[in-house]
């Protein structure tokens, strides 16, 4: 038997719950980030960045795996189920926002070591360190850029 399909599709106002829960997992199951916003909370803050457009959500069989939240070349989120993590949806989004433009930033915490090698692995690069000012959790950042090798060739 076949693995079901990933599908990628833009978030709609009713994805988010699925997508808050995911966040609000991240937060909760992450030893070192602090804990900031309640479920409601962040179910909301996803819900805006629903209603801004930026959102593409993952999902197999009708279940929210995952969520990219994109403004143009500016990467403002990337999560992943805890269950559906390891599995290439996080490939899949990121792959998605790469075929959308030439160019892509984001920033990461220093501390999140997993994100750090999968973004290394997408050929982002560190372009900058954040003291943690910049950032509601006060936490250690860095910004990476990624660059389509392809533009300019040619």
């Amino acid at each position: 038997m076949s693995a079901p399909t990933l599908h990628l599709r833009p978030a709609t106002p009713l994805d988010a719950g699925a997508l808050g829960e995911i966040l609000h997992g991240f937060a909760r199951s992450t030893p070192w980030m602090p804990r900031l916003w309640t479920g409601a909370e962040t179910v909301a803050f996803c819900g805006r960045m629903i209603d801004a457009g930026w959102v593409t959500l993952a999902e197999t069989e009708g279940r929210a795996l995952g969520f990219i939240a994109r403004e143009g070349a500016f990467i403002h989120a990337l999560y992943v189920a805890e269950d559906a993590r390891g599995r290439g949806v996080g490939r899949a989004l990121l792959d998605h926002a790469k075929a959308a433009s030439p160019a892509l930033t984001l920033r990461t915490f220093e501390a999140n070591a997993g994100a750090l090698r999968f973004y290394r692995r997408a050929g982002f690069t560190e372009a900058g360190r954040g003291d943690g000012r910049d950032n509601d959790e006060g936490l250690p950042d860095l910004r990476m850029d990624w660059q389509d090798a392809r533009e300019g060739a040619g």
